[in-house]
């Protein structure tokens, strides 16, 4: 799967990809990831790629042409490209969207600077649009990252133990159950006596259990659902 970032700071992004899992799956050709720098595509004599907002406001605004040129080149190089847009507005992103994009071809991640993106960009070029939650942050590449993140785990073989998959946080809308390691007593502080006796059947039943406790306690709306799928 390929994955390309337009954004001003590539630098922010290429440091998340030379460590640990996701370095691992660029070297096992199972993901690749490239930039389209808009200050690359800008025609202003000055190099710019924003301006002051039409109708007043604080702060500046990315303006339409670098960001279109440099989507428009994205198109050329691979027509099937899938565009997202990172933006506090949008829908939240989850799990079930990780799944489902990462059996995309290529994803491109827009990552917004200033105080955001002209909207006609956004209309015209987004095939879709999340939110990472209910905050603001300098910037989309953050976001981005979070998202290539969560999709890259689900693409085939990307994970060493893909069965690790299925017992994840927000499987069947639950949070995961609780893990230990050793040591079996840390500082008086043991595990749970049932994860020690071997009892494949009993640990998984008491699992469920804990996931449905945790998940009640911590996401209450999530709760519900498992409740109703159970059903």
């Amino acid at each position: 799967m390929q994955f390309s970032f337009v954004t001003l700071f590539p630098n922010l992004i290429k440091g998340y990809f030379s460590e640990s899992i996701l370095k691992r799956a660029i070297e096992d050709n199972k993901i690749s990831i490239d930039f389209y720098n808009p200050r690359d595509f800008t025609t202003d004599k000055h190099n710019r790629v924003d301006a002051p907002m039409i109708g007043g406001g604080a702060g500046m605004l990315m303006t339409p042409q670098p960001l279109m040129d440099a989507l428009a080149k994205v198109k050329i190089d691979s027509p099937k490209a899938h565009v997202i847009f990172l933006s506090p507005v949008a829908k939240t992103f989850t799990q079930n969207d990780a799944k489902r994009l990462a059996k995309k071809e290529h994803i491109v991640f827009v990552s917004g600077r200033y105080e955001g993106i002209d909207e006609r960009v956004i209309e015209t070029q987004a095939d879709e649009l999340f939110s990472i939650g209910d905050f603001i942050l300098t910037g989309g590449e953050l976001a981005s990252m979070v998202v290539c993140d969560a999709i890259s785990r689900n693409v085939e073989a990307v994970l060493g133990n893909s069965d690790s998959l299925s017992v994840e946080s927000f499987e069947e809308s639950l949070l995961e159950a609780p893990s230990f390691t050793k040591p079996k007593n840390y500082e008086g502080n043991e595990v749970v006596s049932e994860f020690l006796k071997g009892n494949h059947s009993k640990i998984t039943d008491l699992k469920r259990g804990l996931a449905l406790c945790k998940t009640k306690y911590f996401r209450p709306d999530l709760y519900k659902k498992g409740i109703t799928h159970e059903k």
